[in-house]
């Protein structure tokens, strides 16, 4: 009775929770499954529904490490129940959370299972989204191998091809069943897919043709995030081939949605793609209009990298107009900002945009002129206590020093001075050996001089006679150094000590010592060795017991029930196949990745599209610099000055 209480609480905190996660509150849903869990449940389908709804709960609110652990104990339950259509929706589940830890191969095992499963049960359904997520997952892979390049799209290395290729492939499979089963909003998603992975194998006609049927289908089904989203594709792709006019109508669509669905990061992305197209159009007051906007939405949202590209592209734009001051302010703010987030190529480009810019303007020959002024004038003028303190302390170099040379001595040199002054009666040579040896003897004269002196002085300092056996020394020991021992004293000493170590760690055998033992000792030891036996195969026999398999430990899983601990039992002792083997094999293995440590993520850029042609620009524009470049006022008036004596 009261188990049936309990199963009864369980199954209502179970259903409020599942409630609350499709209201949209997972946050609190969550805790409902939580406290189901805690209350626990003998039913074995429903703690496998309980671990799938909290494993997708944890997923939507990005904490896939829980979501992991929860899709793992689904997982194991349904298979140790034998439950094959479990099995393949928690394979899924699995696949799809690895994806977004981006463990792709861990992931492709599990969405791979899936797969087969669902053909093996005949279920079209459960295919489609096997096929799916596997697209999925291979344009990930794909996605983030390219972009550790920084290429434009088509230009990617032949492993990242053929990771989009593959996802293609699926992409394809997956939209041939979903039409045949008639879901329109799967279609959708498909043709979106396919539309982004042929955008990213370069291959934009294509790009342009599953978009453009994405976004019939999102008009159709009144979806505008879908249907913005396919405006902006289309935009990219139009870009890529040229046709600036029709991507920037498609960015002001776009633009329009953002700012009818109130999302300030999406409207400060369409804003960014616009102020470049215009850039690429060469209308760049207009990429100057709608650069600030995006600026003034990026400060808003305190996204430091979107500053930064937004200053960057108001400096490129400022320069093509001829407003160099203000190009100059943009691109000093885009220097900042790019060392602030640690963006090396942003950093390389306005340090390259600075120095065109300060020749420009004349800036970087007055700070030659002035510092070296202020230098010539420090050294020739006589150093002063404030002045010390006034640079801070450190004293100037004086030019004098500068004139000094090095004198080098050498043994021969040394020897020939003090040969020539009569202060020193040692001989120096480049023989080492030599000079360790009379080293050592200068040391023995020194401690025989030091004993002599020693006893004179109490000779002198006593008033009878002392004989010299009951003069007693006290002569301090001395630590040997390596000039007082040659090679071969060295290894004599260091080989003692070294054998006095190695008897230190021996341990004798020797109990009786060293008598023989009469033959009945054997007899009177054979107890002992019985004993050491005993202890051996006690330890032996706890070895085996930790090797010995054991029940699953599910949480909120309750063993009081015997029949449910007999289907545990039962279903437990079969044999799963090598291909689930291998599958958590692998997954298991990635927890040796898990310990490694990662370079640090780059900052996230909520008002920088993904699809950025950032790349594109750039080089673009690298071809126009010398176009933008204003000649020096000399040169102009030179310049000038030839023209009109040749009229």
């Amino acid at each position: 009775m009261a188990s049936n209480k309990l199963d009864a609480s369980c199954i209502e905190l179970a259903l409020e929770g599942e409630r609350l996660c499709k209201a949209g509150d997972c946050k609190t849903g969550v805790q409902f499954f939580e406290a189901a869990v805690q209350v626990g449940t003998d039913d074995l389908k429903t703690l496998s529904a309980i671990y799938s709804q909290l494993g997708n709960a944890y997923f939507y609110l990005q904490e896939y490490g829980k979501a992991l652990e929860y899709h793992k104990h689904d997982l194991t339950l349904a298979r140790t129940i034998g439950d094959r259509l479990g099995e393949a929706k928690a394979s899924g589940n699995l696949g799809n959370t690895l994806k977004v830890l981006s463990k792709f191969d861990e992931a492709i095992v599990c969405c791979q299972r899936h797969l087969e499963i669902s053909r093996e049960l005949g279920d079209r359904v459960g295919e489609g989204r096997a096929l799916y997520n596997l697209g999925n997952v291979y344009h990930a892979k794909g996605k983030h191998a390219g972009r550790t390049g920084h290429q434009d799209p088509g230009d990617f290395p032949e492993d990242v091809k053929a990771c989009l290729q593959k996802a293609t492939e699926f992409y394809e499979e997956n939209l041939a069943i979903v039409k045949t089963l008639g879901d329109k909003a799967a279609q959708g998603r498909a043709c979106g897919n396919l539309g982004n992975t042929h955008y990213l194998l370069g291959n934009f006609s294509k790009a342009i043709m599953f978009h453009e049927e994405r976004l019939a289908i999102a008009k159709e089904f009144g979806d505008k995030s879908a249907e913005r989203r396919a405006y902006s594709n289309l935009g990219n792709a139009h870009v890529f081939l040229g046709e600036f006019e029709i991507a920037a109508e498609y960015y002001r669509k776009t633009l329009l949605i953002a700012r009818q669905l109130g999302d300030l990061a999406i409207e400060a992305q369409a804003c960014y793609s616009l102020g470049n197209t215009f850039t690429l159009l060469r209308d760049y007051e207009t990429a100057i209009e709608y650069h600030m906007k995006h600026l003034k939405i990026a400060q808003r949202l305190c996204d430091r990298v979107g500053e930064g590209r937004a200053c960057w592209s108001l400096g490129n734009a400022n320069t093509a107009l001829g407003n160099h001051q203000k190009a100059y302010h943009f691109a000093s703010q885009h220097l900042e900002i790019s060392r602030e987030v640690g963006d090396r190529t942003g950093e390389v480009t306005a340090q390259m945009n600075l120095a065109d810019l300060r020749s420009i303007l004349g800036i970087e020959t007055n700070g030659q002129r002035l510092q070296k002024s202020e230098s010539d004038q420090s050294l020739s003028s006589p150093s002063t206590p404030e002045k010390d303190q006034a640079i801070g302390g450190a004293r100037p170099r004086r030019h004098s020093m500068e004139l000094l040379e090095l004198v080098q001595m050498t043994p021969e040199k040394y020897a020939a001075s003090s040969c020539s002054s009569n202060s020193s009666n040692v001989s120096v040579t480049s023989n080492s050996k030599t000079k360790k040896n009379k080293q050592k003897s200068k040391d023995k004269e020194t401690r025989k001089g030091s004993i002599t002196s020693s006893a004179s002085s109490g000779s002198i300092n006593s008033s009878s006679s002392v004989k010299t056996d009951q003069v007693k020394l006290h002569i301090p020991q001395r630590k040997l150094s390596p000039e007082m021992i040659d090679d071969d004293g060295f290894f004599d000493v260091l080989s003692r000590f070294q054998s006095n170590r190695m008897d230190d760690q021996r341990c004798s055998f020797n109990k009786f010592g060293g008598k023989r033992q009469p033959k009945g000792a054997e007899a009177a030891l054979s107890p002992q060795k019985e004993e050491l036996l005993d202890k051996i195969a006690s330890f032996q026999s706890s070895r085996i017991n930790e090797q010995r398999a054991s029940l699953p430990k599910l949480p909120g899983l309750r063993t009081d029930n015997p029949t449910m601990l007999e289907q545990l039992v039962t279903n437990d002792s079969q044999v799963p196949d090598d291909n689930f083997f291998d599958m958590l094999m692998r997954c298991q293995g990635s927890r040796i990745d898990d310990q490694r440590s990662n370079p640090p993520p780059a900052p996230k850029a909520p008002t920088v599209p993904d699809e950025d042609f950032f790349n594109l620009i750039q080089r673009l524009q690298s071809g126009r610099i010398e176009e933008q470049r204003s000649m020096l006022p000399e040169k102009k008036k030179k310049t000038s000055q030839n023209n009109s004596s040749k009229q």
